[in-house]
């Protein structure tokens, strides 16, 4: 059974306030407020100029407590990746990322089209390949990170509250601790942002949302064979309070079900919101052995993700 051995996440020190970072698009002081007061966010952490998305990458994974100890065992290194173009080709993160960590004999490689739901999916095959290996001391390195960089990103409001900031995995097929119990997919390729045979993508997006959150949310409750309310907490995306809250009634939990602490202090950050979630809801002391959590993520394409852990 795919056990997460330990996941450690990194915060840039800059903090930009939601108001400095929509400042060009001088947009109305009350959508500003919306933003802060319905929405949940404040600030979104973002790297110094002159750095650079492997600089983030790394210094996520140095922050496992095991990783040196657990560099020879490394079989594989998956990059989650939201958007699919992260750096101006041909540059990628991954070779200049395992040459720093000495890592060079892995077989790494980017996983993405599920969008900010690729860390989870990440996890998932980064477990199946484990359980293929044939080694029982093999581990899998799942990252995620992102910074803003398309003209696509850019160009969207909303894009400009993404944080940037890292989360790095260490996968085994088994073990006694985070070993995950189910993992469940929803895709819905007719409500793509990005067509163009529907103009109205991206209300019927919006519309539907949070019905297909807590679908698949209830439908790896259902695989680990528990109810949604025997889970102790959901670690979720970092989206917005506000739909949150619509999938906490839609579910029939209550909103303390989700922690949500992260939205106003670090924004969205790509598919790393569930696993810097992890080391929030760890380092709070809102998880005890045995609990049974999960982590939840939704994305642009339209893919809707869950997994079930147990603590």
């Amino acid at each position: 059974m795919t056990a997460l051995r330990e996941i450690a996440g990194h915060l840039p020190d800059r903090r930009v306030p939601i108001e400095e970072l929509l400042a060009e698009w001088r947009l109305p002081a009350s959508t500003v407020d919306t933003l802060r007061r319905s929405y949940g966010y404040s600030e979104v952490r973002r790297q110094e100029p002159g750095e650079t998305l492997t600089d983030l990458l790394v210094r996520a994974a140095r922050k496992l407590p095991s990783l040196a100890a657990a560099r020879s065992r490394i079989r594989y290194v998956l990059y989650a990746r939201t958007i699919p173009v992260s750096q101006p080709h041909p540059l990628s993160p991954l070779p200049e990322f395992c040459e720093r960590l000495g890592l060079s004999v892995a077989t790494a490689f980017a996983v993405t089209h599920h969008g900010c739901a690729s860390g989870l999916l990440a996890v998932d095959i980064a477990g199946r390949l484990l359980a293929g290996d044939g080694d029982p001391d093999a581990l899998a390195l799942v990252l995620a990170a992102e910074q803003v960089f398309t003209l696509d990103e850019t160009l969207r409001p909303e894009a400009r509250i993404f944080g940037e900031a890292s989360a790095a995995c260490l996968v085994s097929a088994d073990g006694a601790r985070d070993r995950v119990l189910s993992y469940a997919t929803l895709q819905r390729g007719d409500l793509d942002h990005w067509a163009v045979d529907r103009p109205d993508h991206a209300e019927r997006f919006a519309k539907e949302y949070t019905v297909l959150v807590a679908e698949v949310i209830s439908a790896a409750a259902e695989r680990a064979g528990l109810r949604v309310d025997e889970l102790r907490l959901i670690l979720p995306h970092n989206v917005n309070v506000r739909s949150w809250r619509k999938v906490c009634r839609q579910l029939g939990l209550p909103p303390a079900s989700v922690l949500l602490d992260n939205v106003p202090l670090i924004g969205h950050t790509f598919a790393a919101d569930p696993f810097l979630n992890y080391r929030t809801a760890v380092d709070s002391g809102l998880l005890r052995t045995g609990d049974r959590y999960l982590m939840a993520a939704a994305a642009y394409g339209a893919t809707f993700s869950a997994m079930v852990v147990e603590h």
